[in-house]
Formats: structure tokens, C-alpha cells, sequence
């Protein structure tokens, strides 16, 4: 079974051991929701935890089962949080796992040529930007919006993208 990362603890939250959680998905509601256990280490070696959540200015407030004093939630500080992914839901067409994406060949529509890879997703809250590794090793940063990104193909590790003029 393999692990999805989900987010990182980054604060605690109270004297009750709550910690906060930054979550990797522009879906909190429905993550908060389903949330019912966690990981803190990729290989899920440690166990599982049980977890209730809820939802603070765009953060997930989580109380893990064990966790009960703000020294115990301190030592979570910084861990990042998975789960397996076998939980994960059926994403509607043109919705994408961030998983998925990361390592795709990013192809120029104009030239049909290879333009780089891409390495990293970026939520800014308005889209969702792409960094592509180009060929010649420069870092270009692609705003993941219909005028740009015109196909992605899992399948065939592709995304074809139309570079703009005045894009890079």
C-alpha cells in the first residue's frame, strides 16, 4: 500500500494538543470531511492515527487520537501528514492528483516539441501554477488556466501546454 502526502503539521493549536495542519489540496472542505486517518511518515511504518478535524481560515484544526498535552503536539511540529492512498476519491474529468502531474513531460503545442518537465504545483488560490524545467535547465513557471495548458495526458506522462507570447 503507498502513501499520498496530504499536508504538513505546522502549529499546535490550544492546551488540548490540537496541531494545525497546512493542507496540500484546494479541496479542505472535503479533506476535512473524510479525514479519518493519518500517517506521519511516508512508509507508514509507525501505525496509523485516528483524526477529527475542522477547518479554521483555510487550515485544518486536528486532534489526533493520543495526542492530548501541547508537548506531545509540539513534537509533531514540522512532520508531514499522509494518507494511504487507496482512500483516495475519483477525481471528475480534467481534475488531476498533484502526484500525478509532478515528473509529466511538458510539450510545446506550437512546435510539438519536447519544452521540459514538470517538477512542482503551486496553489495560489486563484490557479494553480506549474514549474517546468526546461531544457537547457532554466526554471519557467506556467499558470495552470485552459489559454495555457491545452491537454494533460496520464496516460502517456504528457501535458501540452501553448506558451504565449510574454509568458517566459
Amino acid at each position: 500500500m503507498s502513501s499520498v502526502l496530504i499536508g504538513q503539521i505546522v502549529n499546535v493549536h490550544g492546551i488540548k494538543g490540537e496541531v494545525k495542519i497546512y493542507p496540500y489540496t484546494d479541496d479542505v472542505d472535503n479533506l476535512a470531511m473524510k479525514l479519518k486517518k493519518i500517517y506521519l511518515d511516508e512508509e507508514m511504518k509507525q501505525g496509523s492515527y485516528k483524526i477529527s478535524c475542522r477547518i479554521q481560515k483555510g487550515m485544518l484544526l486536528a486532534k489526533i487520537t493520543g495526542i492530548d498535552t501541547v508537548e506531545k503536539a509540539e513534537e509533531l511540529r514540522n512532520r508531514y501528514v499522509y494518507i494511504s492512498e487507496d482512500s483516495l476519491d475519483t477525481l471528475e474529468e480534467d481534475s488531476y492528483y498533484v502526484k500525478d502531474l509532478i515528473g509529466l513531460d511538458v510539450i510545446d503545442v506550437k512546435s510539438n516539441e519536447l519544452f521540459g518537465k514538470l517538477d512542482y504545483v503551486f496553489n495560489t488560490g486563484a490557479n494553480d501554477v506549474y514549474e517546468v524545467t526546461t531544457l537547457d535547465n532554466k526554471k519557467v513557471y506556467l499558470p495552470a488556466i485552459k489559454q495555457v495548458v491545452k491537454k494533460v495526458d496520464i496516460k502517456a506522462r504528457k501535458i501540452y501546454v501553448e506558451i504565449m507570447e510574454g509568458l517566459i
